[in-house]
C-alpha cells in the first residue's frame, strides 16, 4: 500500500509529507521510504496559529477558521506528495494534524486537540484519510503520546544492547526497548521562543546553534529552569507548549536583570541537553538514535553527547530513516495499521489500559454514482 504521512510538530513551521510503500510480511511491517517534502506554512496562517496558541486567548470562530485553513494546507501538501513522490498512485493519507492543545491535569491527560480538518484532504486527493490519532488512546486511559513509540519499538527490535530512540522536536520524547516512552520536556520549544522573542519575530529558531555558540550559560537561570516540577514526574507523562512557551521563559527571567539573547539561548540549549540526558541515564542506553529538527543544531547535539559520556549519539539517518521525515513516516505506519484494523499503541508506552486501533477514517469518493432514493419503514 502506498501511504502518505503528514506531520506538523510543535514548532509549527512546516508540514512534512513522507511517502512510504508499506506491507505486512509475516509479523513484520515492511517500510520502503519513497521520499519526503516539506511545505512551509503560509506566513499569515503561521502568525494566526501562533496567536491562538496557549497561553493566548482565542475564540471558537478562530478555532473553526484555523481548522479549515490548516486542513487546506495539509491537503495541498498531500496533493503535492502524491504527484511528486507517488506518481499519483497513493492509496491512503495519514494526517497527524496540528496540535493546538494537550489538556493535562494532575499528570493525567483529559483530552487533546489537533486541527486540520481531514475532509479537505480527502476532497483534494480523492483518497481515504486517517486522522485524529491521539484521542482513542486517551479514552483508554493513556497519555495519547508519544505515539511514535510503537514505530520505534518495531524499528529497533533486535538491535543489540539497549537502543533508545529520541525525538528532538519542539518537545523531546524517547522510547526504550522495554516500551518505556515519555516526553522529557522541551527540545526546541524554549529555544525557538527565545529566538522569536529576542528578535521581535525576525527569527523563528537558532539556525545551526549559531546564537547558542556565541553565548555563555547563565547558571542562576539554568538552576531556576531545572527546578521545573515536570522533570521529576514519573513516566508515562506528556507535555507541550501549554507549559513551555515564551511567557514561561519570561517568568523564569524575572529578577535576573537584562541578559544577552545569546546567553539565554545558550542556557536553554544546555537545559534541553541536560534534561534529556537526565531522562535517558536511568534507562542505561547503549546508544541513542535521535531524529527531529533538534538534530540540525550541532551545539545541542554536542552538549547532549557531553552529558552522556560513553554513549554513542547518532541520528536515524545512520540507520536509513531520514531524520527530518521520521515522524511523518511514523504516522504513515500508524495510518497503515489503522486501515488494517491493527492496534497502533503499546500500553507500556502511553499508560493506556489496552492497545487501541487509532484515529478516525474520512472516506474517499463514493464507490457508486448514485445512492438510495427512498427510505422504507419495515
Amino acid at each position: 500500500m502506498l501511504v502518505i504521512g503528514l506531520m506538523s510538530g510543535t514548532s509549527y513551521d512546516a508540514i512534512d509529507a513522507a511517502a512510504a510503500g508499506l506491507s505486512l510480511v509475516g509479523d513484520s511491517v515492511v517500510l520502503e521510504p519513497l521520499g519526503m517534502l516539506s511545505t512551509p506554512y503560509d506566513e499569515e496562517l503561521r502568525e494566526a496559529l501562533a496567536a491562538a496558541l496557549p497561553p493566548a486567548a482565542t475564540t471558537l470562530a478562530e478555532v473553526c477558521r484555523l481548522d479549515t485553513l490548516i486542513g487546506q494546507a495539509f491537503a495541498a501538501a498531500a496533493v503535492r506528495a502524491n504527484d511528486e513522490l507517488c506518481g499519483g498512485r497513493a492509496e491512503l493519507v495519514a494526517s497527524h494534524g496540528q496540535t493546538v492543545y494537550h489538556w493535562v491535569e494532575g499528570g493525567a491527560v483529559r483530552g487533546t486537540l489537533q486541527l486540520g480538518q481531514p475532509a479537505w484532504i480527502a476532497e483534494a486527493t480523492g483518497l481515504p484519510v486517517v486522522a485524529d490519532f491521539r484521542p482513542r488512546d486517551i479514552a483508554a486511559g493513556g497519555q495519547g503520546a508519544p505515539l511514535v513509540s510503537l514505530v520505534d519499538l518495531l524499528w529497533l527490535r533486535g538491535r543489540p544492547g539497549t537502543p533508545v530512540a529520541l525525538n528532538l522536536g519542539g518537545i523531546a520524547n524517547l522510547t526504550a526497548p522495554d516500551g518505556t516512552a515519555f516526553d522529557t520536556g522541551p527540545a526546541c520549544a524554549l529555544i525557538d521562543a527565545a529566538a522569536r522573542g529576542f528578535s521581535g519575530g525576525r527569527l523563528d529558531h537558532d539556525a545551526e546553534g549559531a546564537l547558542a555558540a556565541r553565548g555563555t550559560v547563565h547558571e542562576p537561570l539554568l538552576e531556576r529552569l531545572l527546578s521545573e516540577p515536570y522533570y521529576a514526574l514519573p513516566a508515562p507523562k506528556t507535555t507541550g507548549k501549554e507549559l513551555f512557551h515564551l511567557g514561561y521563559l519570561q517568568d523564569a527571567l524575572a529578577g535576573l536583570g537584562t541578559l544577552p539573547a545569546e546567553d539565554v539561548i545558550a542556557t536553554l540549549t544546555l537545559l534541553t541537553a541536560r534534561t534529556v540526558a537526565n531522562a535517558l541515564r536511568p534507562l542505561a542506553p547503549t546508544e541513542v538514535i535521535a531524529s527531529g529538527g533538534g538534530t540540525r543544531n550541532p551545539v545541542l547535539m554536542t552538549l547532549l553527547a557531553t552529558e552522556l559520556p560513553g554513549v554513542p549519539v547518532r541520528t536515524s539517518d545512520d540507520l536509513g530513516l531520514p531524520s527530518p521525515a521520521k515522524e511523518a513516516y511514523a504516522f504513515a505506519v500508524l495510518g497503515f495499521l489503522t486501515a488494517h484494523g491493527l492496534p497502533g499503541t503499546i500500553p507500556t508506552s502511553t499508560g493506556a489500559r489496552h492497545p487501541s486501533v487509532l484515529g478516525s477514517m474520512t472516506p474517499g469518493p463514493p464507490t457508486v454514482e448514485r445512492g438510495p432514493v427512498r427510505l422504507v419503514l419495515g
